[in-house]
C-alpha cells in the first residue's frame, strides 16, 4: 500500500469537495494486505497534518470494530466476510499502545476505541503478552509514557467491569501484576501537585474503579494490599486544593484537574463503602471484609469528610461533586454504631452549617429561574440530575438522619421552626426550611408528636406565601403542600383553602415554575381525598385548560403524568371537553417533534402525550359519538408519526391504533390499516410485534368488514410471508405464525385460495434452522388450525407437495414432528388446539399410513395435553380468583425504626437480609419448582380466537369424548389400536377426562338456558366404565 496515496485520500475525505471520491478510494483499498498498518503508521507519523491522522485513526477504528473479529458466513452459500490479515493484525497489536502513548489526546481517545476491540477479541488467547508490554511501559522511569500505557490498562479493565466474577480471571491474573506498579507510580506522583501529575492521578483512580466497581476480588486485592490504596484516597481526598484555582471563574472549577482527583477519590470511597464494607446490605463473601473495614477505616475517613463539609460551612469552595460524594458516604454511615459515634458530636453544625445552606434558594437558582425558567424547571424535574446533585444528597442525609437516629427530628423541627418564626428571616432561608420540612414530610405525618400539628403549620406558615411578592416562595410553598398533601386536615375549610391556594397558582400565577408545582400540589391533594375531589369537581375544566397550557409551554413529561390521574379522577367530567383536550395535545405533540433542542427530553413528553390520548379514549369509549371525534384528532397524530417515520414514537402510536380498534372499526381506521402496511415494508420487521396487538383487532373485531376488501388478506400475507421467509428473529417469526393461525380460525371457509401458501411458507421455514422450539410449534399449530377446519383437503395438499433433499413424505414428516413435540404446546389455547387438531387426525376418513403406524401414541398424546390443559385451567382460576391486600399503613407509627447511639440499623436484620440474597441466588439456579407456572401462559395466549369467544360451542373435552364415542362405534378395528395397549393409570386418566366432559357440557347447557331467560335442574349421566380395547 502506497503511503502517500493513503495520505492523499484521507486529505480528501476531509474537504467537502472531494469527500465522496476520496471514500470511495478508500472502500476500494482498504481490504488490501498492508493497508491497516500503513494506516496506522500514517496516523503514528507527526509529519502528517493533523487533521489528516484524524480522520485516519477514525477509518482505523471503523476498519478494527468491522473488520478485526472472524465473523461467520450467514448461510452456507455466503463467502467468508472480510477479515483484517493476520499478519496485520500481528503489526498494529505490537504498535498500537506505543501509538496510544505518543499520540495527541483526541487521536488517543480513538485509538483507546481500537485497543478496547482488539483486546475483546484477542486476549486472552492471541494477545497474552499485552499485559508484558503495559508492564514495560508502567515500569520506565519516564512519566510521559505512563498516561498512554495507563489507558491502555483502562480498556482492559473497562473490557471486565461488568463480567461475572467467574469470568474475570484473565483481569484477576493481569491485575496481580500492574496493580502493584500502578501503586508505586501514585505514591511516586503525590507529592507532585502539577496539573499533569493530578491527571496522572486521576486516571490510576479511575482504573482502581472500574476495577471494584462491581466486583472486589479480595485475592487480588487483600487487607494488606486495601489499606494501602485506601491510605492513598484519604490523602487525595484531605489534601487542599492550590489556592490558584480561586482564580477561576466558579463555573469552570468543577472541572479543573484537582477537584476531579478528588472527586474520583470520594466515588471509589463512596462505592467501596456501599458495596463492601456496609454491615448487613453484602453478600457472604464480603461479611467478614464489611466488618473489618468498618472498624479499621470509619474513624480516618469520616474525619477527612467532616473536614471537607467544614471547608463548605466555612464558605470555602467545595465542588458539587466532592460535596455530594461526601454526603453519600456519610449517609450510609448513619446506620451503622461504630460510624454514628463518629458523626454524633457533628451533626447538628452539618445539618445547620451544611444541609441548610444547600437545600435554600441560591444565586444560580435565581439566575437560571430569571434568565431561562424553561430549564429551571427542566433542570428540577431532571431525574439524572439528582444521582449527581449535592442538593438531593441532602435531602437524603437529612431525611435519613431525622428517620435513624432519635435526637436529630426535634433538633432540626427546632431549628426550622426557629427561623420561620423569626421576625427578621430572610426569604432563601424561610426557602430553606420549607424545603427540610418538605423533606421530612413522611416522618412527620407517621410522628403522634407532630402529625396533628402539620395542619396548624400550614396555615399559620405555608399558606401565606402564596401571596409573596416571590416567584420561588410561591414555588415552593405549592412544594410544601405537595409534601403534606397525605395529612389528615381536621377542619375542612383549610383543606379547602389549600385546594383554592393551589388552584389559582396553576390558574392565573404569572411564573411558569410556579404554575408546575401547583399542578404537582393540586392533582396530590385531590388524590388524597374525597371531599377534595367533590370540592374541584366545578372547576376541572379550568384546571385542565390551564395544565395543558403549561404542559405545552414546559414539554414536561412528569406534567402529562398529572394530566392522566386527573383524566381518570374525573372520567365523567372529561367526556364533554375530551375533544378540545384532544385538540390541544396533538397540537402541543407536533409542537414538540418539531422543535430539534433536547431530543430525549421531547421525545419523552411526546411520548407522554400519546400516552395522554390514549387514556383520555379510554375515559370516553362508552360515549361513541366523542370516541369518534377523537379517533378523527387523533389519525392526524398517526399519520404524521408513520408517514414521516418517526421511529422514537412508533410504540405509542400502535399502542394507540390498538386502543382505538378494540371495540370497534371506523372507516377512517381501515385508512390506518393500510398505512401500517406501508410503515411495515418502509421500515422492516423491528416493529412487527408492537403492530401485532392493532392487526389483531383489524381481523377479529369487524370480521365482515375485513373479509369484505380482499386486499386485507393480501396484506396479513404478505406481512407474515416476509418475516417467515427472511432472517427475523424466532420472535417475530413467531408472531407471525400466531397471526396466521388466527385468520385461517376466524375465516373459516373464506379463504380457501390462500391455504396453500400458507402451508407452503410455514413448511419452508420448518425446513430451514429453527433454534427454538416454540417456533417449530407455532409453525405446526398453523397447519393443525387448517387440519381443524379442513382436514381433508389439508391431506390432499400435504401429499401434493415436496421437499427437497428428501424422499419422506410431507404428511409422514408433519406427523411423526408433531407427535414428537406434543410437550411443546403450553397454555390453554395451544393445547386445546392441538387436541382438537389430533382429534381431526384420528377421524380422518382415509387415514394416512403414518397415522396408522403412530396410533398408539395418540391416546397419550392427547392424555399428556389434557394434563396439561387441567393444569393450565387451574392457574388461570387462581388468578381471577387472587385479591390484593391494600398494605394501608399510613397511619402507622415508625418510632420504632429509630436507632439508640449503639445500634445500628442493619445488625438486627443482616441475618434475614443475607439469607435472602441466598434465596435469590438460588432461585436463580435452581426454579424447577416453579417452572409449570412459567408456562401456563404463552407470550401469544392473549390474540384471542374465535376458540376463546364465550359463546363458542367447541369444547376440547366433549369433542375428545365425541370423537371416541364416534370411532368406537364406526370403525372398532381403529379404536382398539388407539386404546387397547393403554395401562390401567393411562385407562383411569382418560376416564377422568370422559367425566370432565360431562360436567363441562353440563355446565355449557346450564348457561345457555340461564342466557334463555330460565333454568332446569337435571341430572348428568356419567358412564361409569369404558371399553378399553376389549370385545364389543
Amino acid at each position: 500500500m502506497d503511503p502517500q496515496k493513503l495520505v492523499e485520500m484521507l486529505q480528501g475525505t476531509i474537504h467537502p469537495d472531494t469527500r465522496e471520491l476520496a471514500e470511495k478510494g478508500l472502500n476500494k483499498v482498504h481490504k488490501i494486505i498492508q493497508f491497516s498498518p500503513t494506516l496506522l503508521f500514517t496516523v503514528m507519523d507527526e509529519k502528517h497534518p493533523f487533521p489528516v491522522r484524524q480522520a485516519g485513526v477514525i477509518y482505523l477504528k471503523n476498519m478494527i470494530i468491522q473488520f478485526w473479529a472472524q465473523r461467520d458466513p450467514e448461510t452456507p452459500i455466503e463467502q467468508v466476510p472480510f477479515c483484517i490479515h493476520e499478519n496485520d493484525k500481528t503489526f498494529i497489536r505490537e504498535n498500537i499502545i506505543k501509538a496510544m502513548i505518543n499520540c495527541p489526546e483526541l487521536i488517543r481517545v480513538q485509538l483507546g476505541v481500537c485497543l478496547s476491540t482488539i483486546l475483546k477479541s484477542d486476549y486472552p488467547g492471541k494477545w497474552d503478552n499485552v499485559i508484558e508490554v503495559m508492564v514495560q511501559y508502567l515500569s520506565m522511569d519516564d512519566a510521559t509514557v505512563w498516561y498512554g500505557a495507563l489507558i491502555a490498562v483502562y480498556q482492559l479493565v473497562k473490557n471486565y467491569e461488568y463480567k461475572k466474577p467467574e469470568e474475570r480471571e484473565p483481569l484477576d491474573k493481569a491485575m496481580v501484576i500492574i496493580l502493584p506498579i500502578m501503586y508505586q507510580r501514585i505514591v511516586q506522583l503525590l507529592p507532585d501537585a502539577s496539573e499533569p501529575s493530578v491527571l496522572l492521578q486521576k486516571l490510576i483512580l479511575k482504573v482502581f474503579h472500574a476495577l471494584i466497581q462491581f466486583h472486589l476480588t479480595l485475592d487480588v486485592i487483600n487487607q494488606g494490599v486495601f489499606s494501602q490504596w485506601m491510605a492513598i484516597f484519604q490523602i487525595i481526598a484531605d489534601r487542599p486544593v492550590p489556592p490558584e484555582t480561586e482564580q477561576v471563574d466558579i463555573e469552570d472549577r468543577p472541572e479543573l484537574s484537582w477537584w476531579k482527583v478528588k472527586k474520583w477519590s470520594l466515588h471509589i470511597l463512596s462505592r467501596v463503602f456501599d458495596r463492601y464494607g456496609n454491615p448487613g446490605s453484602v453478600v457472604k463473601q464480603y461479611v467478614q471484609f464489611s466488618d473489618w473495614y468498618l472498624k479499621t477505616f470509619s474513624e480516618g475517613i469520616l474525619k477527612t469528610l467532616l473536614k471537607i463539609l467544614n471547608q463548605f460551612r466555612q464558605n470555602q469552595y467545595v465542588s458539587p461533586r466532592v460535596l455530594q460524594q461526601s454526603l453519600n458516604y456519610i449517609n450510609t454511615a448513619l446506620a451503622h454504631s461504630v460510624s454514628w459515634k463518629i458523626l454524633k458530636p457533628h451533626m447538628e453544625s452539618v445539618v445547620q452549617g451544611v444541609l441548610f445552606p444547600l437545600m435554600c434558594y441560591t444565586d444560580e437558582d435565581d439566575a437560571l429561574w430569571s434568565d431561562d425558567p424553561y430549564e429551571y424547571i427542566k433542570l428540577k424535574f431532571d431525574v439524572f440530575e439528582d444521582f449527581i446533585s449535592p442538593v438531593t444528597a441532602a435531602q437524603t442525609v437529612l431525611h435519613t438522619s431525622c428517620k435513624k437516629r432519635k435526637e436529630i427530628l426535634p433538633k432540626t423541627m427546632g431549628f426550622c421552626m426557629q427561623i420561620l418564626q423569626s421576625p427578621d428571616v430572610k426569604p432563601r432561608q424561610k426557602d430553606g426550611a420549607f424545603h427540610m420540612i418538605g423533606t421530612l414530610a413522611e416522618i412527620l405525618l407517621k410522628k403522634k408528636l407532630y402529625k396533628d400539628k402539620m395542619e396548624i403549620m400550614l396555615l399559620t406558615h405555608v399558606f401565606p406565601e402564596f401571596q409573596s411578592s416571590l416567584g420561588y416562595m410561591r414555588a415552593r410553598a405549592n412544594w410544601v403542600l405537595h409534601t403534606f398533601s397525605e395529612t389528615k386536615f381536621k377542619q375542612d375549610q383549610n383543606l379547602y383553602a389549600a385546594l383554592n391556594l393551589t388552584r389559582e397558582s396553576l390558574l392565573n400565577d404569572k411564573e411558569l415554575p410556579v404554575r408546575v408545582e401547583a399542578a404537582f400540589a393540586l392533582q396530590a391533594l385531590i388524590g388524597e381525598s374525597e371531599k377534595a375531589k367533590e370540592f374541584v369537581q366545578p372547576h376541572v375544566k379550568d384546571i385542565i385548560q390551564a395544565l395543558l397550557v403549561v404542559i405545552r409551554e414546559t414539554e414536561n413529561d412528569d406534567l402529562t403524568n398529572v394530566m392522566q390521574k386527573l383524566i381518570h379522577t374525573y372520567e365523567h367530567m372529561v367526556a364533554p371537553i375530551a375533544v378540545e383536550i384532544t385538540k390541544h395535545l396533538t397540537d402541543t405533540f407536533t409542537q414538540v417533534i418539531d422543535s430539534d433542542d433536547g431530543a430525549d427530553d421531547k421525545a419523552m413528553t411526546a411520548m407522554g402525550i400519546l400516552n395522554t390520548i390514549e387514556t383520555l379514549l379510554m375515559v370516553v369509549e362508552e360515549h361513541k359519538e366523542i370516541v369518534l371525534q377523537l379517533e378523527g384528532i387523533t389519525l392526524q397524530v398517526v399519520a404524521t408519526v408513520l408517514q414521516n417515520h418517526c421511529l422514537d414514537f412508533y410504540e405509542e402510536v400502535l399502542s394507540l391504533i390498538f386502543s382505538m380498534t378494540c371495540t370497534h372499526v371506523s372507516p377512517p381506521l381501515w385508512q390506518v390499516f393500510h398505512m401500517m402496511y406501508g410503515t411495515f415494508q418502509q421500515d422492516g420487521f423491528d416493529y412487527f410485534i408492537e403492530m401485532m396487538p392493532a392487526i389483531h383487532n383489524f381481523i377479529t373485531v369487524d370480521p365482515a368488514a375485513f373479509a369484505s376488501n380482499s386486499k386485507n388478506f393480501e396484506v396479513v400475507f404478505n406481512m407474515c410471508k416476509q418475516i417467515m421467509t427472511s432472517e427475523a428473529d424466532e420472535d417475530c417469526q413467531c408472531h407471525a405464525a400466531k397471526l396466521l393461525e388466527v385468520v385461517i380460525l376466524q375465516y373459516k371457509g373464506q379463504i380457501n385460495e390462500i391455504i396453500p401458501s400458507i402451508i407452503e411458507i410455514v413448511l419452508a421455514r420448518l425446513t430451514r434452522e429453527v433454534k427454538n422450539s416454540e417456533l417449530r410449534q407455532m409453525c405446526l399449530q398453523v397447519i393443525i388450525a387448517v387440519l381443524y377446519t379442513d382436514p381433508v383437503n389439508l391431506i390432499q395438499l400435504l401429499n401434493t407437495i415436496k421437499i427437497p433433499n428428501t424422499a419422506e413424505s410431507v404428511t409422514r414428516q408433519f406427523v411423526q414432528q408433531w407427535l414428537k413435540d406434543t410437550d411443546c404446546f403450553l397454555g390453554l389455547h395451544d393445547r386445546k388446539m392441538c387436541v382438537f387438531g389430533l382429534c381431526s387426525l384420528m377421524t380422518l376418513p382415509e387415514k394416512p399410513q403414518v397415522v396408522s403406524e403412530h396410533g398408539k401414541q395418540l391416546i397419550p398424546a392427547l392424555l399428556l395435553l389434557f394434563t396439561g390443559l387441567k393444569r393450565a385451567y387451574e392457574f388461570r382460576a387462581d388468578i381471577e380468583e387472587e385479591e390484593e391486600e391494600d398494605d394501608d399503613d399510613d397511619d402507622l407509627e415508625i418510632d420504632g425504626e429509630v436507632l439508640e447511639s449503639d445500634e445500628s440499623d442493619v445488625e438486627e436484620q443482616a441475618a434475614d437480609y443475607l439469607a435472602a440474597l441466598e434465596k435469590i441466588a438460588k432461585d436463580v439456579d435452581d426454579d424447577d419448582d416453579d417452572e409449570y407456572e412459567a408456562y401456563e401462559e404463552t407470550a401469544l395466549e392473549g390474540f384471542n380466537t374465535p376458540l376463546e369467544e364465550e359463546d363458542c360451542i367447541e369444547d376440547e373435552y366433549v369433542t375428545f369424548k365425541q370423537t371416541l364415542h364416534n370411532i368406537q362405534a364406526r370403525d372398532p378395528g381403529w379404536y382398539q389400536e388407539l386404546t387397547a395397549h393403554l395401562s390401567p393409570d393411562q385407562q383411569q386418566e382418560v376416564h377422568e377426562v370422559l367425566v370432565m366432559a360431562d360436567q363441562r357440557k353440563a355446565v355449557a347447557e346450564s348457561k345457555m338456558i340461564e342466557k334463555a331467560g330460565g333454568y332446569q335442574f337435571g341430572t348428568t349421566s356419567v358412564p361409569q366404565t369404558f371399553n378399553f380395547g376389549g370385545p364389543q
